[in-house]
């Protein structure tokens, strides 16, 4: 795959000594618009046709390899050029610009920190339907209190003290607040 990516023309990615494999200007372009595409098609099968949160990650690898620039644009239009897509991951504009952010892993607070959920990982259903079984959405507001013998990090949310276990401990980023 890399060097089939490495003979387009232009190539999209460069063999640098000592470096290995780099995206170049128009490979870092197109993954961009990649990630922007599957970003758009996770949100508009969330908001608009009814997926939940957890299955709209592989039906988005499927589709975001073809649909154009212009569909794109027409999605996000439908959507109202949402920021970010329903796991909290920022959209890429237009422009294909990000917004730099200051989100860390969970796993990062210290005890009596408080911070909001900004993403979690979308690549594991289960634990996508383990947070939602448990209210733990981008936007969530939650406190640290500790680590138990298990080694589950034990949270406060509004709606009560809550263990999580460490697979799900490492797929959400925070903010402090």
């Amino acid at each position: 795959m890399v060097q089939k990516m490495a003979k387009c023309d232009p190539p999209l990615v460069a063999y640098r000594k000592h470096q290995g494999v780099v995206l170049t200007a128009v490979g870092k372009h197109a993954a961009l618009e990649m990630i922007r595409h599957h970003r758009l098609i996770e949100t508009f099968l969330h908001e608009k046709l009814g997926y939940d949160w957890d299955e709209v990650h592989e039906e988005a690898d499927r589709l975001e390899h073809v649909i154009s620039e212009e569909m794109g644009i027409r999605i996000a239009e439908i959507l109202g050029h949402p920021e970010r897509d329903p796991h909290g991951h920022i959209i890429p504009t237009i422009d294909l610009e990000t917004r730099i952010t200051t989100e860390f892993p969970l796993a990062a607070l210290t005890v009596g920190q408080t911070a909001v959920i900004r993403h979690v990982n979308d690549e594991d259903p289960a634990i996508l339907r383990w947070l939602a079984g448990h209210n733990l959405r981008p936007g969530t507001t939650l406190k640290f209190i500790m680590i138990i013998d298990d080694g589950c990090y034990r949270i406060q949310t509004d709606e009560g003290h809550l263990d999580l276990p460490l697979p799900v401990v490492d797929s959400i980023h925070v903010d402090l607040i």
